[in-house]
């Protein structure tokens, strides 16, 4: 049997404070680091995304960040397929990967055996359903998974469009719901043997660090840059436009909203993300939770950090 690929993974909401441990760590650990920002993904979008600038990496290799324009496709098997490739290419140079981020969908894909190959992506089926989401209403697509998959028809709801979307698309290429091709996919083995550790802090103290942050990004020029993005073309109904922090000041770009009520709905959205995250991450079992906001000293938690890193890789 193939020995398992050596994987460090540091995930937590968003806002906790994941970057400043993560080059710590990769500094002492001689790591480099892969995003797991589905945002981050994206170019010319670095405010909202509270992307890493190139002096806060100190150094530090980082891959996929950058990797596409925001009108163009990515999806968590194209995630999974280039992490693939970072992970294989680093581990050949003598380095250890460290996966780092808050989309637990990219993470998932390289803890569970999630294989995407069978089903096929079809942007032209996608894009006739969204043609038809926009005519008939949401409502009329969630209904056509009513027959087909009843299991996601109850659990989605019919304004989680690109999930709805998902399903009908892996039913008709599959035959098999997504709840079934999902449970048969996590019966082969994974390739990695993932050392998983959380960063968390109490909610309140997370929830100020929300707020300071999008304060943060509206002094930086949060309003500017979307504003440029508009001005170069990219559609406000793109996934990418649709992140949090865009669709809140289109609209107070489009005059729908004051530039304080947009805020506002934005530490909203954002703490209410935060909480679906941190959800999200609690069906998890593997993960090692260390909590930030207990210890002051950054030093002695990435040092109780390393500490398990150290144990769980000598352990095998």
């Amino acid at each position: 049997m193939a020995m398992k690929k050596s994987l460090i993974i540091l995930l937590g909401p968003t806002a906790v404070g994941k970057t400043d441990i993560s080059i710590k760590l990769a500094r002492d650990l001689n790591c480099e680091i892969i995003s797991a920002d589905s945002m981050q993904v994206y170019r010319y979008m670095n405010i909202g995304t509270a992307k890493i600038s190139k002096s806060e990496m100190q150094g530090i290799p980082h891959h996929l960040i950058d990797v596409v324009d925001p009108d163009e496709d990515f999806s968590v098997s194209i995630f999974k397929d280039m992490a693939g490739k970072c992970i294989d290419d680093i581990l050949k140079r003598g380095k250890l990967p460290m996966v780092v981020g808050g989309t637990g969908l990219y993470i998932n894909s390289l803890t569970h055996s999630m294989d995407f190959s069978e089903a096929l992506e079809d942007p032209k089926y996608r894009r006739e359903l969204i043609d038809l989401a926009h005519e008939k209403g949401n409502s009329y697509v969630h209904e056509m998974l009513k027959d087909v998959d009843h299991e996601s028809y109850v659990r989605l709801h019919e304004n989680d469009l690109k999930r709805v979307i998902r399903a009908l698309e892996v039913f008709k290429h599959t035959g098999k719901t997504i709840s079934e091709y999902q449970k048969k996919s996590r019966d082969k083995p994974i390739e990695y043997n993932p050392c998983m550790v959380g960063l968390i802090m109490e909610r309140q103290k997370l929830y100020s660090r929300v707020n300071e942050r999008v304060d943060r990004m509206i002094k930086k020029g949060l309003v500017e840059e979307v504003k440029s993005l508009l001005e170069m073309g990219y559609d406000k109904n793109l996934t990418s436009m649709q992140g949090l922090g865009y669709k809140e000041m289109i609209s107070y770009l489009e005059g729908e909203c004051s530039l304080e009520d947009a805020v506002y709905i934005l530490k909203k959205n954002t703490r209410h993300f935060a909480k679906r995250q941190l959800t999200w991450f609690r069906r998890e079992k593997s993960i090692k939770w260390v909590d930030v906001g207990e210890m002051d000293d950054r030093d002695n938690i990435v040092k109780n950090i390393e500490k398990y890193v150290a144990g769980k890789f000598n352990s095998i």
